[in-house]
């Protein structure tokens, strides 16, 4: 999987899967950039499928957005192992932020803007 930053993602050729990741804030604080995945290379037999894995992805993003917890869960639970596995690592980093969040619940303000960039 490659990831990239920013609007440059509208710039890459069709041919990419192009799937949103996190949202960072820069440096600065002032502002935020979006990471995307790209996925290049796609299994035949997930083809008939990958608007349906689009779709739950996105409706995903959405959801930890808007702190809908267990659809969160259940949409990584059916998302796992798609994509070639490219994404299982992300998958999994977002479900612990997910069992984080329905444990502990978030503060009035919080937004799904990741302060830091993993390292």
């Amino acid at each position: 999987m490659n990831i990239i930053f920013g609007d440059s993602v509208d710039t890459l050729p069709d041919h990419y899967i192009k799937l949103e990741l996190d949202t960072f804030r820069t440096i600065d604080g002032d502002n935020t950039i979006t990471a995307y995945c790209l996925i290049e290379k796609l299994a035949l037999d997930e083809f008939v499928t990958m608007e349906s894995y689009k779709n739950i992805h996105a409706d995903l993003i959405n959801a930890y957005r808007n702190q809908h917890w267990n659809y969160c869960e259940q949409a990584i639970d059916g998302l796992m192992g798609k994509w070639s596995g490219e994404l299982d690592t992300f998958y999994t980093d977002l479900l612990v932020r997910v069992k984080q969040h329905k444990e502990n619940s978030v503060p009035s303000d919080w937004t799904a803007v990741r302060i830091n960039p993993p390292r």
